[in-house]
């Protein structure tokens, strides 16, 4: 039997639990501090939880809806450069990668890197770079053809740096792809830049089984 793994903090143990992901005739494995899919399980883990985690470590919906959209456009992804920004769990990197990208994986805070990595392996993503970034002391100067990021819009005060970055890291032709759960302080700022100029398109997906499933935009921006 495989040894369980645990996620040791300061604030105590917290077990990994894994989930499969099948998708595009590929197959791959995701360990998280738990899954959050509905609205219920969303402040559950808000209500139980935020101040003992980062919000990464968990698998959230916008990251599997993203995972989805990956795979759905396999060979746009081959051979291409990669930036995920505030990766947690790092399941749509990890897609990427397994489809032939050259990934950089990026988070705030070294739990959920750690994770990342973790997953990084259990994968055998052996295309991807992690690294430790703050947004607002960024220091990248690459130029990526995909900018991923799975529910990253909802704290306005860190949206003007995500634009800079947008601006400053995206290459020529690229496409920055963001999944979000509708949040309102999100589709003000898409708004905001499909008034400026920028493509914006969307996908929605729907997450779940039940009566009522979980609906996921992906947006997918280009400069104008």
């Amino acid at each position: 039997m495989a040894e369980a793994q645990v996620l040791h903090t300061t604030a105590g143990d917290f077990p990994l639990h894994e989930s499969w992901l099948r998708l595009a005739g590929h197959e791959w494995r995701v360990l998280h501090t738990g899954v959050v899919l509905t609205h219920d399980d969303e402040q559950q883990f808000l209500r139980e939880l935020r101040d003992r985690l980062p919000y990464g470590v968990a698998l959230w919906p916008a990251a599997i809806a993203l995972a989805h959209e990956v795979a759905a456009r396999a060979e746009a992804f081959r051979g291409k450069r990669v930036l995920e920004l505030g990766a947690g769990t790092g399941l749509p990197g990890i897609v990427a990668a397994s489809l032939g990208a050259r990934v950089v994986q990026t988070d705030r805070h070294e739990m959920p890197m750690s994770v990342c990595r973790r997953n990084g392996q259990l994968n055998g993503a052996r295309s991807i770079e992690y690294r430790l970034a703050d947004w607002a002391e960024w220091d990248d100067d690459g130029r990526y053809d995909f900018i991923l990021g799975s529910d990253i819009l909802y704290g306005e005060t860190m949206q003007p740096f995500l634009r800079r970055i947008f601006e400053r890291n995206l290459a020529p032709g690229g496409r920055v792809l963001l999944s979000d759960p509708f949040r309102g302080v999100s589709i003000r700022l898409l708004e905001a830049l499909d008034a400026e100029g920028w493509q914006v398109g969307i996908t929605r997906w729907n997450l779940g089984e039940d009566a009522s499933p979980r609906p996921i935009g992906v947006f997918e921006l280009a400069p104008g």
